[in-house]
C-alpha cells in the first residue's frame, strides 16, 4: 500500500507565488511571498495540477530567456499551438521563421556588440534591446524589412549597452508573473496576447478585441514591477 505519511498538504495559494518561486528558484519548501510553502496546490486544486501550473511558469521563464534565439515549437506541439492561435496556421509558421531568420542575420551582423531580440506576430515584428549606435539601430531595422514576409518594423531598441544578466532575468520574471495574473483573472484566453518585457517596460501583441485588450493592460500595469506598458494591439472588432 502507498505511504502517505510524508506527503505535503495542499494549501490555498495564489499562483502568482509559485511565479515568484519559479523565477527565485527557491530551495524545496521555500517559503513563498505570502508565506505559504513550495509545495502547494493551486486554489485546492489537486498537486499534480500545482506541478503542472508550476512547470507551465518555468517554460514560459526558459523561452523568455532565450534572448535573439527564439525556440521553434515542432510536431504535435506545433500542431496544437496553432490550434488555439487567431493566425493562420502559414502565418504562424512564418512568423516563427521570421524571428530564426532575423536572429541569425542580425548575430551575423553584430555579434556580440548588440543586444537585440525579435518577436514577430502576424508578420509585424518588434526589436527590443540595445544597440550601440543610431547608426547600428537603422542597420539593424533595415536588415530586419529584408527578411522575407515581414510586414511591418517596430524598433523599439535603446542606444545603449548590452543589458546585464540580471536584467534579463528579472524582465523574464516579470513575463512570467503577467502570464500567470492572465490566468488567474481568466477574462481572455492567454495565448491571443504575447507579452514581451525588456528593461521593465512591457510590450503587448496579438489578435484581439478592445475589451481583450483592456483587460491585458489593466493586468499588467498593475503588475509589481512594470514601469510601462506598450500597446500593439491588432483589433478584432
Amino acid at each position: 500500500m502507498p505511504n502517505h505519511k510524508n506527503t505535503p498538504k495542499v494549501n490555498h495559494c495564489p499562483l502568482s507565488c509559485l511565479a515568484e518561486v519559479a523565477a527565485k528558484r527557491r530551495a524545496p519548501g521555500g517559503d513563498t511571498p505570502c508565506g505559504c510553502r513550495e509545495r502547494v496546490g493551486v486554489r485546492g486544486t489537486s498537486r499534480s495540477m500545482a506541478s503542472y501550473v508550476y512547470l507551465i511558469v518555468m517554460a514560459f521563464s526558459v523561452i523568455n530567456l532565450q534572448g535573439c534565439f527564439p525556440i521553434v515549437a515542432t510536431g504535435a506541439g506545433t500542431g496544437v499551438l496553432m490550434a488555439e492561435d487567431r493566425r493562420t496556421s502559414g502565418t504562424f509558421i512564418e512568423d516563427q521563421g521570421i524571428e530564426l531568420k532575423a536572429s541569425n542575420r542580425l548575430d551575423e551582423k553584430f555579434k556580440d556588440t548588440a543586444h537585440i531580440n525579435i518577436t514577430s506576430y502576424n508578420r509585424t515584428v518588434l526589436m527590443t534591446g540595445e544597440v550601440p549606435s543610431e547608426a547600428a539601430k537603422q542597420e539593424a531595422e533595415k536588415i530586419v524589412r529584408g527578411v522575407p514576409n515581414v510586414s511591418n518594423v517596430l524598433n523599439e531598441t535603446i542606444i545603449a549597452g548590452n543589458s546585464a544578466y540580471t536584467s534579463r532575468s528579472n524582465d523574464s520574471y516579470l513575463t512570467s508573473k503577467i502570464k500567470v495574473r492572465f490566468v488567474e483573472a481568466g477574462k481572455f484566453q492567454t495565448n491571443h496576447v504575447k507579452v514581451v518585457t525588456e528593461n521593465n517596460v512591457v510590450y503587448l501583441l496579438g489578435l484581439v478585441t478592445r475589451k481583450e485588450a483592456d483587460s491585458a493592460v489593466e493586468i499588467a500595469r498593475t503588475t509589481s514591477g512594470v514601469q510601462k506598458v506598450v500597446k500593439l494591439f491588432e483589433y478584432l472588432d
